[in-house]
């Protein structure tokens, strides 16, 4: 995605934004109209799913012990650890993205 001080960096931000949103968000054009409310939106569905996949981390033995087996426990918790982990990483992305739309100015450190 260009920095947001490239012209139309919002056009980019917004497509990006709906990658990470239910496909049927692209039905709405308000969407695209106002990519800051997308982005707040965006920010609040990542943590949504973040937040679900905590839970099942945290309850899956519990709740499935009896139907899957140790094996298949073992792969299911990998995977929803990963996912966990992606989630932050766009999470931490789209903040960014809300934090540039709102005016925030980027200092690179050395």
């Amino acid at each position: 995605m260009p920095p947001p001080e490239v012209a139309g960096w919002q056009l980019a931000a917004v497509a990006w934004l709906l990658d990470q949103c239910p496909a049927d968000y692209r039905l709405y054009a308000a969407w695209r109209r106002h990519p800051i409310v997308l982005a707040w939106l965006t920010l609040r569905h990542l943590e949504g799913q973040l937040a679900t996949m905590r839970l099942a981390y945290r309850g899956l033995r519990v709740d499935l012990a009896e139907q899957v087996s140790a094996d298949a426990l073992t792969d299911v918790l990998e995977v929803l650890a990963r996912e966990g982990a992606r989630l932050v990483e766009v999470r931490r992305s789209a903040s960014l993205v809300l934090e540039a739309m709102e005016g925030k100015v980027f200092v690179p450190r050395l």
